[in-house]
């Protein structure tokens, strides 16, 4: 049914699936999606804290992606256990916004954040000499806080320009979250000025890191290439696998959903993309990381054996004792 409404209230999430059969199943695996994503990433978070050997700056950029990934797939996955605890799939149209901006501000500064360790990583490899000197903690911290705040005022004009918004025809959107292109295609208002932004915003928060980002990698290639022993090439490309792996999974995801021809689009298929970009690949991303990297293995086990965790004859006193 369509209408017309100047003053929508609120708004109707469709979620991923309507089958009532498949509830279940959906809310267990976003659930279970969630508590890996939480888990893992608060994990790399205490990890790197409680080992002095990781107060390194690639570590210091690790962890506010960490900080990063919690926070947007709370942002989006909340809501579809919400609904399904509740019952009420309805959401006021100003939380609509407040989400809409959290998760593209937090997916501009995922991007930001991810072209700021590509640099990184090219002074650590291209310039290792003048690395402590080059990526010291106030540059780290500079970077790391110039990310946060330009991924934060960069969304303002979306939200403004959605919020402008006075004419839909319908109050349901076939989505788990509050998608800009959800909501942009089920506005009647004219959207000529946000299709415009959204083409600005790919420029600056799209090609911009992207370039910056394969920049730095040219030059990383470049350089491995040119050590003369294999053993020297294995060390160099160890250091920068783990963030290389992360970024073509980033970018991987969001151009396929992005960057397909119109004629390919549709919310339903939108859906499931979303769900890989937002839920999967945060929960990949610890696992990257401490599967990738030695460092990060070693302080886990570190970790695990101050908590006892690694020690049988204490798994074993505790079983006995209960």
């Amino acid at each position: 049914m369509e209408h017309h409404n100047q003053t929508m209230a609120y708004l109707i999430l469709k979620g991923i699936s309507t089958v009532p059969d498949l509830q279940v199943i959906v809310f267990t695996l976003v659930l279970l999606i969630y508590l890996l994503t939480f888990g893992g990433n608060l994990t790399i978070l205490l990890v790197i804290f409680s080992d002095p050997l990781l107060h390194t700056p690639m570590y210091f950029f690790l962890c506010n992606l960490s900080c990063l990934d919690i926070m947007y797939t709370t942002v989006t996955l909340h809501r579809i256990l919400l609904v399904f605890l509740s019952g009420n799939s309805s959401i006021a149209l100003s939380e609509c916004l407040v989400q809409l901006y959290f998760f593209m501000s937090l997916v501009g500064i995922e991007l930001l954040l991810l072209t700021a360790m590509s640099y990184d990583r090219y002074v650590a490899i291209c310039n290792p000499l003048r690395y402590p000197l080059v990526m010291n903690h106030k540059v780290c911290v500079l970077l790391v806080t110039t990310c946060w705040i330009l991924g934060f005022l960069d969304t303002i004009p979306f939200t403004y320009i959605v919020h402008g918004f006075t004419c839909y025809v319908s109050n349901i959107i076939n989505h788990f979250f509050c998608d800009l292109l959800a909501l942009m295609k089920l506005s009647c208002s004219d959207t000529s000025t946000l299709e415009h932004a959204i083409l600005a915003e790919a420029a600056f928060s799209g090609l911009t890191p992207f370039i910056l980002t394969s920049a730095s990698y040219g030059f990383i290639i470049r350089t491995i290439l040119s050590i003369q022993t294999a053993t020297g090439r294995r060390k160099a490309f160890y250091t920068c696998s783990s963030h290389l792996t992360v970024v073509i999974l980033f970018y991987v995801t969001l151009s396929c959903l992005y960057l397909r021809p119109t004629s390919m689009f549709s919310l339903d298929s939108d859906k499931l993309l979303s769900l890989v970009y937002t839920a999967v690949v945060p929960m990949l991303n610890p696992l990257i990381y401490s599967l990738k990297n030695e460092d990060v293995k070693r302080a886990l086990r570190g970790v695990l054996k101050h908590y006892d965790l690694l020690n049988p004859k204490v798994s074993s006193k505790w079983t006995l004792h209960h």
